[in-house]
């Protein structure tokens, strides 16, 4: 009598679909957790190289060309970044911190005030001052910014 082998066609199917497998699992492993900087990458300790006094000059060799900058009674330069972070490729990605260092003049151009702006319980928060602003010249500018990042129009 003779026996008839049946060839098994599951396994290679098996193997492939776990290959296939893996692959995605690894390759969508990649996009997760994922932190884009945007905007101003600033240089370690370059705020800590600006003293009071120093010159526009001075402040754009230490810092680069800034974001924007506003010319109302005095320049001020604007440093803008913010990082976002992303759970998967698909999932479009979640602000979680901006910052915007201002660096105010006065009309001789030498500096008068360094900021460091961030958002902390919902206000507007200077973090090299540790206070929030109530008022001044550019507090209106940062409050439209800000309201762009948390997604209301204006900050609380």
């Amino acid at each position: 009598m003779k026996m008839q082998h049946r060839r098994n066609t599951r396994g290679p199917v098996l193997k492939m679909a776990a290959a296939a497998l893996a692959l995605g699992v690894v390759l969508g492993a990649c996009s997760l957790g994922q932190v884009y900087q945007r905007g101003y990458v600033m240089p370690e300790g370059a705020l800590q190289q600006i003293p009071l006094g120093a010159t526009q000059e001075q402040v754009l060799i230490v810092m680069g060309t800034p974001s924007t900058v506003a010319t109302v009674s005095g320049d001020t330069f604007y440093y803008i970044s913010q990082r976002t972070e992303s759970a998967a490729a698909f999932i479009p990605d979640k602000p979680t911190d901006q910052r915007i260092v201002a660096i105010y003049f006065d009309k001789s151009r030498r500096v008068e005030k360094l900021a460091d702006y961030g958002i902390k319980d919902g206000k507007v928060f200077d973090y090299l001052s540790r206070t929030t602003p109530t008022g001044g010249r550019d507090v209106n500018y940062l409050q439209s910014i800000f309201g762009n990042f948390l997604g209301n129009g204006g900050v609380r």
